[in-house]
């Protein structure tokens, strides 16, 4: 059967890749669009007893969709013969290596930030909920993963738009085959200074946690939103550039 060949491979790594990622992104929309603006409105009660029943599980599904995402990603590499050095200088091996990196990027803060994070918050809404003492450094922690997943919320814009453009843009007669390698270094410097600025922000390396300007981006969905939408244009933009026939 043609599924038991390399390309099959690839193919169901791909599909895997698919429901894994819809799994990933559609709970951290969730979080983002939904259970955050609802705890703001909820009651203490309410909201310990949906961090502990409903929270608790969607972060099962949202840590491990993020890990069979990367997983099955790297799986469509290497089943893939076409991804070599030459493929990575090109429109479509440029594309996804963007997407991945933020994809990477992403799979890091919810494995290393947001859960570990909301390990603390959850635990402390079980303890008061048990008769004991609130954590004390449960506020800050909510705080790091609230940052860590609004980043993931406005990376996911350009990761999806550049995952898309691999196969139904990157190809097209609008773009040379080939980047030399002075303008390709110049896209991955703009990319890793522009990105990296906003990750170490996310992560407090930049005036700490607290709000300010320069935590616009993320201390409401519409900030992340648009700032999403901003990272995706200056990325495309350098992208034009780099491949411009």
């Amino acid at each position: 059967m043609e599924i038991f060949t390399q390309g099959g491979y690839a193919f169901l790594a791909r599909w895997l890749h698919f429901l894994a990622g819809i799994m990933w992104i559609g709970l951290l929309y969730y979080f983002n669009f939904v259970q955050v603006p609802a705890f703001v409105e909820m009651g203490a009660q309410a909201r310990s007893e949906a961090l502990q029943k409903i929270t608790w599980r969607a972060l099962w599904w949202f840590r491990w969709g993020a890990a069979l995402t990367l997983l099955t990603g790297l799986l469509i590499l290497g089943f893939n013969e076409q991804f070599t050095r030459d493929y990575f200088t090109s429109p479509a091996g440029t594309s996804i290596a963007t997407a991945a990196i933020l994809g990477i990027v992403m799979f890091s803060n919810v494995w290393l930030v947001i859960w570990p994070a909301q390990r603390i918050v959850i635990g402390s809404a079980r303890r008061v909920s048990e008769g004991g003492e609130a954590d004390p450094g449960a506020p800050a922690a909510a705080r790091r993963a609230l940052l860590a997943s609004r980043a993931n919320t406005l990376f996911s814009i350009p990761l999806l738009f550049f995952m898309g453009a691999t196969s139904h843009l990157a190809g097209s007669s609008h773009f040379v085959a080939q980047a030399s390698n002075d303008s390709l270094l110049a896209y991955w410097v703009i990319f890793v200074v522009v990105a990296g600025a906003i990750e170490l922000d996310a992560l407090g390396r930049f005036a700490g946690y607290a709000p300010g300007w320069t935590k616009a981006p993320f201390d409401s969905i519409r900030g992340a939103l648009i700032t999403g939408l901003v990272l995706l244009v200056i990325f495309y933009l350098v992208f034009e550039l780099l491949f411009q026939a």
